[in-house]
């Protein structure tokens, strides 16, 4: 378990209500009042019309927001029917984007599309959590540490300042599954991430964080993975109650 910052992002998908502000409250309140003496950052990535709401609220310092997603395009506003543009999201208090996500790539998101959402994401300063992962047919046929090699090479420019892109590594058998992978599976990829972002890309620490059906009670396992900087959870961070007990049983 790393003494640095651990970060907790929830992922909520196409799901959630404003009166589900509620379940953030509640985080909130136990990050204040029964966990602050741990180094940890709680982002809520929720649908977009949630993401304002949410944000506006009065809230731990502990806890950000981010978008799950960003339009390619390179100007603030103008006639982009149903774009959100980098600084249309920070005006709504974004200051994370999920970019690359495999449910989006599944529906055909081009690397070379995600290559400009980061860039045009970076520039407005937003942080970056860029989703990696394989298939299950590309983990049995050990290609796993090329594909991963392959997925990052697209979608990071070697002239930007990557210091603010978060490295997602979300094996595409694992989410929703319940299938988690083995310890020695996961140090093997971590290690490689680790080591591949460095000197390729000379990110001094890189962040990298482990998404694919995060619970309360597998985080214990989870939270032996070197190099892991937090995790990427789904349908678990939905419920504060389970979220909690995900953040809990990660330092207990």
């Amino acid at each position: 378990m790393s003494s640095k910052s651990t970060l907790f992002v929830a992922n909520w998908k196409m799901n959630g209500t404003p009166s589900d502000l509620k379940e953030i409250n509640k985080v909130a309140d136990f990050l204040k009042k029964k966990f602050n003496k741990f180094l940890k950052i709680v982002i809520y990535c929720p649908p977009i019309p949630l993401l304002t709401y949410f944000s506006k609220k009065k809230l731990s310092s502990s806890i950000k927001f981010g978008a799950q997603n960003v339009s390619s395009t390179n100007i603030d506003y103008g006639a982009k029917t149903g774009s959100l543009s980098p600084k249309l999201l920070q005006k709504c208090g974004a200051e994370y984007v999920i970019i690359g996500h495999s449910e989006r790539r599944f529906k055909g998101e081009s690397f070379s599309e995600i290559k400009k959402k980061i860039n045009t994401s970076l520039n407005s300063n937003l942080k970056i959590i860029l989703c990696i992962g394989e298939t299950f047919k590309q983990k049995k046929n050990n290609k796993s540490l090329a594909i991963l090699k392959m997925q990052i090479t697209k979608s990071l420019s070697m002239h930007q300042n990557l210091s603010n892109v978060i490295v997602a590594y979300e094996p595409i058998w694992s989410i929703g599954t319940g299938v988690v992978a083995d310890q020695a599976y996961l140090n093997k990829i971590f290690n490689f991430l680790n080591i591949f972002l460095k000197k390729k890309y000379k990110i001094r620490n890189p962040k990298i964080l482990y998404g694919g059906s995060v619970n309360h009670s597998n985080i214990k396992d989870l939270r032996l993975i070197y190099h892991c900087s937090g995790y990427l959870v789904g349908g678990a961070s939905l419920k504060a109650k389970n979220f909690i007990e995900i953040i809990v049983n990660y330092y207990n």
